[in-house]
């Protein structure tokens, strides 16, 4: 499968702004490229490029006053298949967790763990600790949050979450990954380009929001927004919450005045045509 994906946002700056965007598609889907997705900006300006504490690639400049853009637009290769369902899938005690996993057990900015650690265990704890009970937790995120673009806010946590039971796909991950960890199994949120591929009934998606769990010594996608399994998930980015892998960050004053983002499938020109 390919899939051409790209986006274009569009700000206004009162003044030179510095400014942090962490757009690129994540290391581990690079060798898929048809070509490099290189972030290029309007007007164009110099920025300097790095890794980040979770192994982002993010990229750190100054946008100018007036009108900017930042786009990209490249085709990644895709094998087309599902969300994988781990084979073994039983959890680590704490004491057994690698330790680039203690992280994620953690409480953070926006997955309050500890305040929703009694209720997780109200809810879950007599459940086996392995893929049943993340799938438990998913379903229950799924069915307890109503899915309202109005009832977004960029500061909204998951325990306001659980209380008001409305937001968008980073809610329900925020929720998901604070339930996994009060029940210790690690969980980190992720972002990326989810399209509407194979899912022609649902509405355009572009960039969507998931999280994965650690079971049986990997790591696992876990969607409670759509709870079922999809194709074409192309990860950018990794981290405790969405906190951490903001698409940009801006360090002044600034109106967005476009945001568009594409997830299109394309003809396999190496298929053979029948005769």
């Amino acid at each position: 499968m390919r899939i051409r994906l790209g986006y274009r946002i569009g700000y206004e700056f009162e003044q030179p702004t510095a400014m942090i965007a962490t757009l690129n598609v994540h290391h581990s889907r690079v060798s898929d490229l048809e070509r490099p997705d290189v972030m290029r900006t309007s007007p164009t300006v110099d920025y300097t490029s790095y890794r980040d504490g979770y192994g982002n690639w993010c990229n750190r400049l100054v946008a100018p006053a007036g009108a900017f853009a930042v786009t990209t637009d490249t085709v990644v290769r895709d094998p087309g298949t599902l969300d994988e369902v781990p084979e073994t899938d039983y959890s680590l005690k704490v004491e057994y967790l690698p330790q680039e996993a203690l992280v994620y057990l953690l409480a953070s900015r926006f997955c309050e763990s500890d305040l929703l650690s009694e209720a997780a265990w109200d809810l879950f704890g007599q459940l086996p600790r392995d893929w049943s009970m993340v799938q438990a937790i998913s379903r229950f995120v799924h069915e307890h949050i109503t899915f309202d673009h109005a009832a977004a806010r960029p500061t909204m946590s998951a325990a306001e979450v659980f209380e008001t039971r409305r937001g968008v796909c980073r809610d329900f991950a925020h929720l998901g990954v604070a339930l996994c960890r009060a029940m210790n199994i690690p969980a980190r949120y992720c972002t990326g380009y989810l399209g509407d591929i194979g899912v022609p009934d649902n509405p355009p998606m572009d960039f969507s929001g998931w999280f994965e769990v650690y079971l049986s010594g990997g790591w696992h996608t876990v969607d409670p927004r759509n709870f079922v399994p999809r194709t074409g998930r192309v990860l950018i980015a990794r981290g405790r919450d969405a906190a951490d892998v903001a698409i940009t960050t801006t360090f002044g004053p600034n109106v967005m005045t476009h945001f568009e983002v594409w997830t299109d499938e394309l003809p396999d020109p190496s298929a053979s045509s029948g005769g």
